[in-house]
């Protein structure tokens, strides 16, 4: 029998999957696309999660299962097309988010050892490596992963946690504070749009999902482990953002964009800071490729049991199922082909569809699932409009992005349906 999960250990899977790679990944980002606003996008982002955290919650007490999102989604839908392209896509977007967050590991790495003359070189060297070294963990035992992921979250949330302190304190004086005055915000489209960029830094809550048939006293803990999760991380970067924003003039953000958060500890903490923090994006990076990894492997497996994808992907190699191997593949060809910004869109927005589904469910289930309807319309209606605003702001800017994500979509649906039009033909 399974050892039963309690409340501390399942709030620590929402905000271990949250701030794994994540804020070191799109800090950045936000903060060249939101400017003064960084924290206000940060806000509306974490709003649409904690909304979404509802269907979560409603749908993980009713259908306690380890394929958690998948499960919902064939709960809602029934096995076909729809819930086979949705699951495909969930599958995908967690190759994105593992992209991403080698993707980040190979932008901080290059500040403690550089390998070449080139930073560039360096990082994808960098984030290269990191996939591999994780794969081999995770074939290797997966209680190890399991291990490593305990320990990694009490050393980022310490780490970071002394961050917000000493940079709280640190702001006073600091000549750059007034770029947090409303007069430096971009306009309320680009905060929303801003926001839907760095969304996928708080969609790690839905592996709660997974872990809801372990949790004890579920009536309880469920809903508290996702609600504290998410409130405790939208605090959280809402105060890292103001830090950072309040701590650097917007040219140095823009130079040191990939590792800002690094550059952000300067100010306070000198050349050691800059390390401390260095280290700290390391680890958080590196855990959540190991974590997500091992969750991309175990998605793709729930889908090929479902007969979403075919039997092949409940095959085994090297002792563990083969979506592990094709997951680390996929992320390798990711991060060495695509920028860290279209990394981030095409995440999010795969990431905003799927939600805006579960959201969908809860509406369509209220009655079964004994919740609220209004509150899952809400949760499906934000998370349409942010995706629409998201790829309609994106377009103006880089088309390229946008069609990567519709891409992406579009494959994951026409793949489910390839399958299911030849799988008849193979029994």
């Amino acid at each position: 029998m399974s050892k039963k999960i309690g409340l501390k250990e399942a709030m620590s899977i929402g905000i271990g999957g949250m701030v794994g790679g994540g804020i070191f990944a799109v800090l950045g980002l936000a903060a060249s696309l939101a400017k003064g606003g960084t924290p206000v996008s940060f806000l509306i982002a974490g709003l649409i999660a904690f909304i979404t955290s509802y269907s979560y919650v409603k749908l993980s007490l009713k259908y306690p299962d380890r394929g958690g999102t998948v499960k919902f989604v064939n709960q809602g839908f029934g096995i076909g097309i729809f819930s086979g392209g949705i699951n495909n896509l969930l599958w995908v977007s967690y190759i994105i988010m593992l992209a991403l967050y080698a993707s980040a590991f190979g932008s901080y790495a290059p500040n403690l050892l550089e390998l070449t003359t080139d930073k560039v070189v360096d990082s994808h060297i960098y984030a290269t490596a990191i996939v591999i070294f994780a794969t081999a963990i995770n074939y290797y035992s997966i209680a190890v992963v399991g291990k490593i992921e305990s320990y990694a979250v009490v050393i980022k949330l310490i780490i970071l946690l002394s961050f917000v302190v000493v940079g709280v304190y640190g702001l006073f004086g600091n000549p750059h504070l007034e770029q947090l005055s409303p007069e430096h915000w971009e306009s309320p489209f680009k905060l929303l749009t801003a926001g839907m960029v760095i969304f996928v830094a708080y969609e790690g809550f839905e592996l709660i999902a997974n872990a809801a048939p372990d949790i004890e006293n579920p009536n309880k803990n469920i809903p508290r482990a996702y609600y504290w999760s998410v409130l405790f991380v939208i605090l959280l970067y809402i105060i890292i953002a103001t830090v950072t924003v309040g701590s650097l003039a917007f040219s140095q953000i823009a130079t040191a964009q990939d590792y800002v958060l690094a550059e952000a500890a300067k100010p306070m903490l000198g050349k050691i800071g800059f390390t401390i923090i260095t280290v700290a994006a390391l680890i958080s990076t590196f855990s959540a490729i190991n974590a997500s990894l091992y969750g991309g492997s175990r998605v793709n497996y729930e889908i090929a049991v479902d007969d979403e994808l075919p039997k092949e992907f409940t095959r085994k190699l090297w002792n563990q199922p083969i979506g592990l191997f094709i997951t680390a593949l996929a992320t390798i060809i990711i991060v060495n082909t695509m920028k860290l910004e279209s990394i981030s869109t095409a995440g999010s927005v795969g990431f905003l569809l799927i939600f805006a589904v579960v959201n969908f469910v809860g509406f369509r289930l209220s009655r079964e699932i004994n919740g609220k309807k209004v509150i899952p319309l809400f949760g499906f209606v934000f998370c349409l409009v942010a995706m629409i605003a998201l790829l309609v702001q994106h377009f103006s800017v880089s088309r390229t992005d946008v069609y990567i994500a519709l891409g992406i979509i579009i494959f994951c649906f026409l793949l489910e349906y390839i399958y299911k039009k030849i799988e008849p033909k193979n029994k």
